[in-house]
């Protein structure tokens, strides 16, 4: 059985990036693929900003006791995940970019260290969601996606692609159809090359 980690870093819950994430969710759980799904709402976990303090560069952890410990653990242990943010001021919502700011361990350990704290040699695949109400232009994700590149980087993990939605404003997700058809399709296909 795969494990899938879902995260959801939107504080509205229901609302476009969430059910965007469960029509990609919807079409894994209807794939041919035995997989255990772990959503989680970072809305409702106890996460602290990361300081830039450098303990974990001495240690390979976060000094820090709080709801991360898990998102470690999971990160670790899941075949794929799944990172959905509506986008707000050219990026990633705050509790997304403040869980992504604490992965500052894997590069420490990696890179400082020279001893991941995460399996290097487990395979994991990846897909962003982002969400933004304004009407499309070009670049309305082009500070989003490199942040992810690193995220992804850094819990080892191989960045699939994305599912970028504009003008949720004026359209919500859930009435765009070719819109939730590819979502679907797209977790159809997730773990497809595993």
């Amino acid at each position: 059985m795969k494990k899938l980690l879902a995260i959801m870093g939107s504080p509205r819950k229901k609302m476009n990036t969430d059910k965007l994430l469960d029509v990609v969710l919807d079409g894994i759980r209807n794939s041919e693929e035995d997989v255990d799904i772990k959503k989680v709402y970072l809305k409702d976990l106890s996460i602290y900003h990361c300081i830039g303090c450098g303990a974990c560069e001495k240690t390979g952890k976060c000094f820090r006791k709080d709801d991360m410990d898990e998102l470690y653990e999971n990160f670790n242990d899941s075949d794929g995940i799944i990172l959905a943010s509506p986008v707000y001021f050219n990026t990633v919502a705050s509790l997304t970019k403040a869980m992504i700011d604490r992965c500052q361990v894997y590069w420490s350990s990696k890179y400082v260290l020279k001893n991941p704290s995460i399996d290097r040699n487990k395979k994991r695949f990846g897909l962003f969601i982002c969400v933004g109400g304004a009407p499309y232009k070009e670049d309305q994700f082009d500070a989003c996606t490199p942040v992810i590149d690193l995220f992804f980087r850094a819990v080892n993990t191989n960045y699939k692609g994305n599912i970028l939605v504009s003008n949720t404003d004026v359209t919500p997700t859930w009435q765009r159809e070719d819109i939730t058809k590819n979502a679907y399709e797209r977790g159809i296909r997730f773990f497809e090359g595993f």
